[in-house]
Parts: structure tokens; sequence; C-alpha cells
């Protein structure tokens, strides 16, 4: 499968965020560019040190009118506790079915310890005030995440 492509209307979605909130990516446009990242599993290291680096950065991205929503296949109920135990400062979003996932593109097949399995390809997406997806980042790094994302926002929106 592949991702959605910049240039193209981000793919509408409504979805139960951690606080059992639904939030559609409608309601930010015209109002604030989003960072809508994908990844596997709430509470493993890798997500961890990801949602960390976005947690520390958000008032680097609110400086650049910018919120950032984290999707995951995670029940709400995992969500929340992945937000208590990290303090984290950002919507978190349950796609349980993963068919926000699959509709960006960010769900297939992966390879494990020789073991091939379908699940979530860790990626973001940059989405412009104008509902246009600005920027794929295909291969995320969980340690620069937050950083790379910056980057591209300050240079680019």
């Amino acid at each position: 499968m592949a991702f959605s492509e910049v240039g193209t209307a981000a793919k509408d979605f409504s979805l139960f965020s951690q606080r059992g909130e639904k939030v559609s990516l409608a309601d930010f446009r015209g109002v604030k560019n989003v960072l809508l990242y994908f990844y596997p599993k709430a509470m493993t290291p890798g997500c961890t040190v990801q949602a960390c680096g976005i947690r520390d950065s958000k008032d680097q991205f609110a400086e650049l009118d910018t919120v950032v929503m984290a999707v995951s296949p995670d029940s709400v109920d995992r969500l929340v506790k992945f937000e208590d135990k990290q303090e984290l400062n950002f919507t978190l979003l349950s796609d349980e079915d993963h068919q926000v996932t699959e509709s960006y593109g960010a769900w297939d097949m992966k390879k494990f310890m020789g073991r091939e399995y379908m699940g979530v390809l860790r990626s973001s997406f940059v989405i412009g005030k104008d509902g246009l997806i600005k920027h794929v980042m295909a291969k995320v790094k969980t340690k620069t995440h937050h950083d790379d994302a910056l980057a591209w926002i300050k240079e680019n929106l």
C-alpha cells in the first residue's frame, strides 16, 4: 500500500481520543497545521521515546501553529494509561480497526525476526491549514522525530 501523497487532500476522519472525546481532522482545517503520526503500540520502548520527544516539544509546535495527533490501534483505555504514565500533553487517537491508518497507507506488511505480519508503519504526515498533505515522513526515527518534524515545518510552512 502506498502512503497518501504530498499535495493531495488529507483524508478526513473522526476517532476517539485518550479522553474519550471524538476528534475530527476537519476541526483543524483553516485553524492549525497538523502533525499526524502513526505508531505501532503505546507503552513500548520506541513509541515511548517518540511520544516523550513530542511532549517535550509541545511549545515549539504551538509556536509554529501546529497541533500533534498520534494514531495507534490501541484501545482508549491503553491510551489513557500511556498518557498518565508518560505525562503526555497531546492528542492520542484510537484506531482499533486501523481504517484510518490504512487510508493513509500506514498499515502494511512488516517483518520482525523472520516473522511477517500486518502492522503500523511508523510514519508522519504534515497537513497544512488548507487540509492538504504538505510532507510525508515515511521512515520516522523515534529519537529524532520531533526535531525532524519541527525543522521541516519551520522551513516550509
